[in-house]
């Protein structure tokens, strides 16, 4: 039987390479274990809980979009004078 690739690298494995052969899949590297209280319903979410997660969430995406506004200047430049001009043109 011929060896088959390795996933990671790419290559053959075999004796060639000092190796014995192949190593076997190891499914519960890839797969979680059981966890009984994954499985159980959770309690409902308060309404501070939310908040924070969502207040969590802001944050990280105004940080993202500063991110980008950093490494792309004149893609945020385009982007704020077209919000300038949406604005202008925007009858209340």
């Amino acid at each position: 039987m011929p060896d088959l690739p390795d996933h990671e690298t790419g290559r053959t494995g075999g004796a060639e390479k000092g190796r014995s052969g192949p190593t076997p899949y190891d499914r519960t590297a890839h797969e979680p274990s059981y966890d009984r209280t994954a499985h159980e319903p959770a309690p409902p979410e308060t309404d501070a809980e939310r908040r924070r997660r969502r207040a969590r969430f802001l944050r990280d995406l105004a940080e993202a979009r500063a991110l980008r506004d950093r490494v792309q200047p004149r893609r945020a430049k385009a982007a704020r004078l077209r919000h300038a001009m949406r604005m202008r043109t925007f009858r209340w």
